[in-house]
């Protein structure tokens, strides 16, 4: 085991002790410390334990042996292999939201060969476990009071939700192309078991597997029926509704490559290195990555990135499988999202639509331009003070210029608006020229604020005036003078400036160190 320190917030530095296996890398442990409530130290054997616990504390279901191990272990077991995890709501103990369990595909390869058996298993320990979880909490969950009458025994609504993951690094460990024929194939047949083993022995009907290039997954999909099935007269358990995943913290505790059933669009990691899946594609074509780089620099790529039309493709391929199916990312967006993870930057067309605005805030004078992409969302930025000091000008297009550098490369405007809008500083005050805002508690916050209202569609009220502090008409004095001698030597300061005279000029102030 060992301890880390971690951050759940990039905007706060407080961090929270987390200690894990020691295999465990440090993405573990800032997405065990978003998934455990409170703000204290963690540790996975602790907060594990609490839903362990809950789980072995339900009744077992009608019909289950009397000799039967405890789900606990088994699913203790799971989670320390990174097999499968809880998703955040067991994990906080949400009572009002779904629980539902995250499996890693990728886990269930060994040596090149999908263990079926195994995956079959496990997923017949989780829908037990969420199906006595459900039997448990389904009268607290709903606000049911108990009735006289015996009440329908067959359950309607979902026990919980069994999500994948993690299937393009599946795919790799087997052999198998992401875009590919025989890859589409394999993933269909382990979409439809998951959903056969989730929907036995309920009123669903289970999907047929097709053949795929795994072989064999039929078999074990009629051996999963429940013990609980056979003891009730035809459909008795609640079924279970299946997906995959999107992007969340129980990702990163799995050690996920790629959430859910996207492709991995880049075979390095964000250090420089391979992936697992890139070194495994590598060892399937029979290349080394000294060789892989040879074939690389020569102008061969060994591994062609994945499209995001695949990407689509086995969406289409996999949704009719399931019950839950993650937003599909238009392609062309897609595609631009790949490139700017990447560190491209996206470029602005020749000829780009935008607006001028000219206002002043408390008198000062602002010019605001911006351009835009293609899409028409916000590209470039630029804001010129008026009749300013060079060093406020200065600084008020490096900001424009550095909003501009990261709206390029995907930073959210959204993000800068909640981080710039109601800067308070000078100049400060009414705003001119402008009828959609009155009041701006500087140049900044009326610029944000602005954009905010132009390309969020989100326009956000005025700050609250604060009254201006008057300045104090005497000015400081580098003499060590009461207030009489200061007075008379204001006196001779207006005298010599205006009619006057030797008294004046003999009064003069003089610098001193």
């Amino acid at each position: 085991m060992r301890t880390l320190q971690v951050t759940t917030d990039p905007d706060d530095s407080s961090t929270r002790a987390v200690t894990l296996p020691a295999a465990w890398d440090d993405a573990a442990a800032e997405a065990l410390a978003r998934l455990a409530p409170g703000e204290g130290p963690v540790r996975l054997a602790t907060e594990a334990a609490r839903w362990v616990d809950t789980l072995d504390a339900c009744l077992p279901l009608p019909g289950t042996p009397k000799d039967a191990a405890p789900l606990g272990h088994a699913l203790s077991c799971l989670l320390l292999f990174r097999q499968i995890a809880p998703n955040a709501a067991l994990w906080r103990r949400e009572a009002e939201a779904t629980p539902g369990f995250v499996v890693r595909l990728s886990s269930f390869v060994d040596d090149g060969a999908f263990s079926a058996e195994h995956f079959a298993v496990s997923l017949a320990v989780i829908c037990d476990a969420l199906r006595r979880l459900q039997g448990e909490q389904s009268a607290e969950r709903s606000g049911a009071l108990p009735l006289f009458d015996a009440p329908d025994t067959t359950p309607k609504d979902p026990a919980g939700l069994i999500l994948l993951t993690d299937l393009d690094a599946c795919l790799a460990a087997i052999g198998l192309d992401y875009d590919s024929d025989d890859g589409r194939a394999a993933a269909q047949a382990l979409t439809a078991l998951t959903t056969a083993i989730a929907r036995a022995g309920t009123s669903l009907a289970a999907p047929t597997i097709p053949d795929s290039p795994l072989g064999g997954l039929r078999n074990f999909a009629a051996r999963a029926l429940p013990p609980a099935a056979a003891y009730g007269d035809g459909a008795c358990l609640a079924p279970i509704q299946t997906g995959f995943s999107t992007p969340g913290p129980v990702d990163g505790l799995l050690d996920v490559e790629a959430c859910g059933l996207a492709p991995i669009f880049s075979p390095t990691r964000e250090d420089g290195r391979l992936r697992r899946a890139t070194l495994q594609r590598l060892e399937h074509r029979g290349l080394q990555p000294q060789s892989a780089l040879a074939l690389a620099l020569s102008g061969t790529n060994p591994l062609p990135p994945t499209s995001p039309e695949a990407h689509e493709r086995m969406h289409h391929a996999l949704c009719a499988l399931v019950d839950f199916m993650p937003e599909l990312p238009e392609p062309e967006y897609a595609r631009l999202r790949a490139k700017l993870e990447r560190g491209a930057r996206r470029p602005l067309p020749n000829r780009q639509r935008g607006f001028t605005q000219r206002a002043a805030i408390g008198g000062h004078g602002l010019f605001m331009r911006t351009s835009e992409f293609d899409d028409g969302s916000l590209g470039e930025v630029s804001f010129v003070p008026a009749r300013e000091g060079a060093m406020t000008r200065g600084l008020m297009e490096c900001l424009g210029q550095a909003v501009s550098i990261g709206l390029q490369h995907g930073a959210p405007l959204g993000a800068f608006v909640e981080r710039f809008a109601y800067a308070r500083f000078g100049a400060a005050g009414t705003v001119e020229g402008d009828p959609s805002m009155g009041y701006a508690s500087s140049m900044v916050d009326y610029a944000f604020r602005t954009l905010s209202d132009a390309y969020l569609d989100h326009p956000l009220p005025d700050a609250p005036q604060q009254a201006v502090e008057k300045e104090d008409p005497a000015p400081m004095l580098p003499l060590n003078m009461d207030g009489d001698q200061q007075d008379i030597s204001v006196q001779g300061i207006s005298k010599n400036n205006g009619d006057g005279g030797a008294k004046g000029r003999r009064r003069r102030l003089r610098l001193v160190s």
